[in-house]
């Protein structure tokens, strides 16, 4: 850790306790929205632009740096920690060309230019290569039709990146013919030719995550990013980075729990004494310390690996796996330290649990993450 980097953590730690946690403890029990004078605090920060090259108005920094922020924002509100990452490294990006990039590029790292990304379906999640959107050329254009689902931000983002078929599905390659596409659009409403809904969740909230339905939208062909029928490809690489970044929303949801817990025990009495005094609290708080730390490490050492250039594809996913399997039963055992008083809308506890159960799902689900572990250790069947 070096002294550029503690200060970046330090920075984030207090803007994520002045600004961050007040707003998640108003909001997140009202299922509101993350204002715009917070997004507007998070692109003054330079959040927006960890990862974007200087060149082009960001930071030029790396995955680790990006991490240490996401650490820090998730533990006071993990939708937050999210958010930056509709500027920094929304699956895609990379595979723009010149002309893109310098059009939205300075826009994104500003926080001016935000996106979501749209790529699951009704009946297509994990298996990327089966979904069925169509893009259909017409002209100067693309007409995009069928439906999509899991989109998150969809309503606030300034631009959608969508997935969307352009040629017929080959039932031996299906994972060709696949196109990405931006799509423009009014912060605060959907694209022209999309209409949605908004699906109702658990947790996850300061956003809304939608389903949405294209009907003819109509996409300008300069809009398509990279080649055609190369998606696939554009949306699985870079993934160790998102998988780090899941792994640190993990880990500051796994902290704040400790840290909670750690100021109820120490609070709360029974039998004359705080509850911190008795041995069964003491090695629960400790078993938590350790995963936590033991999850952050692992997550270092994948952030080192992708800033390095290393292949570290079978790490990520081993980080992503432990960190998110880990902050499930760490938020969950700080739940059980504040008895009845965790299952309320009294403590942020039980908003890190609720989050916490996420983390296993979205950015490849544990068992996708087992499956690439065991596949780079047995090779594929």
């Amino acid at each position: 850790m070096t002294e550029e980097r503690r200060m970046m953590q330090e920075a984030a730690r207090e803007f994520t306790m002045n600004e961050v946690l007040p707003v998640a403890n108003k909001l997140d029990p009202e299922q509101g929205d993350i204002p715009m004078s917070l997004r507007d605090k998070l692109a003054e920060m330079g959040y927006f632009g960890i990862l974007i090259p200087e060149q082009y108005g960001g930071a030029g920094l790396g995955s680790f740096e990006y991490c240490l922020v996401t650490e820090e924002l998730s533990r006071g509100w993990m939708s937050v920690a999210s958010l930056i990452a509709r500027g920094n490294s929304l699956i895609g990006s990379h595979a723009m060309n010149e002309e893109q990039r310098g059009r939205y590029l300075s826009r994104m790292a500003k926080g001016e230019f935000l996106g979501a990304f749209s790529m699951s379906e009704p009946n297509t999640g994990s298996d990327v290569a089966s979904l069925s959107c169509r893009a259909k050329k017409d002209g100067d254009s693309y007409l995009i039709t069928g439906n999509k689902y899991w989109c998150t931000f969809a309503d606030g983002a300034d631009f959608l990146i969508l997935m969307a078929r352009t040629s017929e599905m080959d039932p031996k390659a299906r994972h060709k013919g696949i196109s990405m596409f931006i799509i423009e659009k009014k912060r605060g409403e959907l694209p022209p030719g999309c209409s949605g809904a908004s699906i109702p969740k658990i947790g996850y909230f300061g956003w809304k995550t939608w389903e949405l339905a294209f009907d003819n939208c109509r996409v300008p062909a300069e809009n398509l990013i990279g080649e055609e029928g190369q998606a696939f490809y554009y949306a699985t690489r870079g993934l160790e980075t998102a998988r780090a970044h899941t792994a640190a929303r993990a880990i500051g949801l796994a902290r704040g729990a400790l840290e909670d817990a750690t100021q109820y025990a120490q609070e709360r009495r029974q039998f004359d004494r705080p509850i911190s005094d008795f041995q069964a609290i003491r090695f629960k708080l400790a078993d938590m310390a350790t995963e936590i730390e033991a999850a952050r490490q692992l997550m270092y050492f994948v952030c080192d690996q992708i800033d390095t250039g290393q292949r570290c594809d079978k790490e990520a996913s081993m980080a992503k796996l432990f960190a998110s399997e880990m902050a499930e039963r760490v938020t969950s055992e700080g739940i059980q330290i504040f008895g009845g008083a965790g299952y309320t809308k009294l403590h942020a506890v039980e908003r890190h649990w609720r989050d916490a159960r996420l983390t296993k799902i979205f950015e490849g689900t544990s068992e996708i993450q087992k499956r690439i572990i065991s596949d780079r250790l047995l090779g594929r069947n």
